[in-house]
């Protein structure tokens, strides 16, 4: 297994290849009621749903040091993607994860399951202090898996990505190595991880 891969049970996640272009596209088209309302948009105009240029600009931005782009596999089929980006060294030492999975795999636990493997290899193998996830207020299931993680609340970001054509309010949850030193994947598991720390306040 390659040093930025990987897995737990039946979930994998391992940097994005050229061959992952043609399912990822799949996915994205069958999937289009189910992701649209929580998908990056371009205030400057359409972006282009073509996964052959999108995986070539994700290993660019790999070989730039600005992200880390994995796929992810459930039982040896790729149903989803992570992204880890804006990545900062030196003292911030940080980065940002978002993700998306497949409605015919939902509520079988491979989100959080990935997301924490994905936390973990950043803590270790990438050696990042911090990682946020920024999660909309009406996105149920996102909120759910920093629940489940017991990533902390940090605060209301007003308008602050551009989802779904318009300029979209953002919950910010984080977590520090120093959080799970054990590993956000073991905590989570072992049932020690602190749902209460993702509690928001009842008006942002």
């Amino acid at each position: 297994m390659d040093a930025l891969e990987s897995a737990h049970g039946p979930v994998t996640i391992r940097l994005v290849r050229a061959r992952d272009a043609k399912p990822l596209q799949h996915e994205l088209m069958t999937n289009r009621a189910w992701l649209s309302p929580w998908e990056a948009t371009n205030p400057d105009g359409a972006v282009s749903l073509d996964m052959r240029s999108g995986v070539r600009r994700l290993q660019q931005q790999y070989r730039d040091g600005q992200s880390v782009p994995f796929v992810i596999e459930y039982e040896g089929e790729v149903i989803g993607q992570l992204n880890v980006w804006g990545i900062a060294r030196g003292s911030l030492s940080s980065a940002t994860i978002g993700y998306w999975v497949s409605k015919r795999v939902a509520g079988r636990g491979i989100t959080p399951t990935a997301v924490a493997l994905a936390t973990d290899l950043c803590f270790s193998a990438l050696r990042l202090h911090r990682m946020e996830i920024c999660i909309r207020p009406e996105n149920g299931p996102s909120l759910r898996v920093v629940e489940k993680l017991g990533f902390r609340y940090e605060g209301f970001r007003r308008r602050y990505i551009h989802i779904d054509g318009d300029w979209r309010d953002h919950f910010a949850f984080a977590l520090t190595r120093e959080d799970a030193p054990g590993g956000v994947l073991r905590r989570w598991l072992s049932g020690a991880a602190p749902e209460s720390a993702a509690a928001r306040p009842e008006s942002p």
